[in-house]
């Protein structure tokens, strides 16, 4: 196994351990200023996802300056990516952060675009990566850190930028899926004709 899928093996490993920071309820003193407050815990599962999220980029670079693109990497990156992004939103929902219908919204047009890829792959095509997925993810990992965090620093001015932040990606995300379908239509029309 090369560095670059060791790479992702790690960001899909670190999933169950963000997730028992966030959701193991154990009593992690908190630390107060003024209107803002939050746990430890919160702080070590924002810091590990951020390190989680950051090596996304980073397996595609090695994978494609050593030329180690591999079919395995090709299957493991997005997954770690869904995973990550998935659980760490589901929690959010638990941990009462964010709405459950932002998270439907999210985790469905994961659904719906990887059926896409998948009609794709059967007729022989690669959907790549389009730039606004590239924004859907910057959003949603945005959004995500600013919930981790409480808000910070935005609180102290009682600015709700966690919640403006998940709107938006919300918004991206849904765009950037109508995005994927419209381009890529042939796709279905093309697995329809032949059934």
């Amino acid at each position: 196994m090369n560095l670059a899928n060791r790479i992702t093996l790690a960001r899909i490993f670190l999933v169950p351990i963000i997730m028992l920071f966030l959701l193991v309820n154990v009593k992690f003193p908190h630390i107060r200023i003024e209107q803002f407050s939050i746990t430890y815990n919160q702080i070590i599962a924002a810091l590990i996802f951020i390190v989680a999220a950051s090596t996304d980029s980073l397996d595609g670079y090695i994978a494609r300056k050593r030329k180690l693109v591999t079919n395995l990497g090709k299957l493991l990156d997005p997954l770690a990516d869904k995973l990550l992004v998935s659980a760490v939103l589901i929690s959010l929902v638990e941990m009462n952060k964010v709405d459950a219908w932002i998270v439907i919204v999210i985790i469905s047009r994961e659904f719906a675009v990887t059926g896409l890829r998948q009609i794709a792959l059967l007729e022989g095509s690669v959907i790549a990566a389009s730039k606004w997925g590239k924004w859907k993810t910057a959003a949603q990992i945005t959004a995500i850190i600013a919930l981790l965090i409480n808000n910070f620093p935005f609180a102290f001015i009682n600015f709700r930028f966690d919640i403006v932040a998940s709107w938006i990606a919300a918004i991206i995300t849904i765009y950037s899926g109508f995005d994927y379908f419209i381009k890529n239509k042939h796709v279905i029309n093309f697995s329809d004709q032949k059934q």
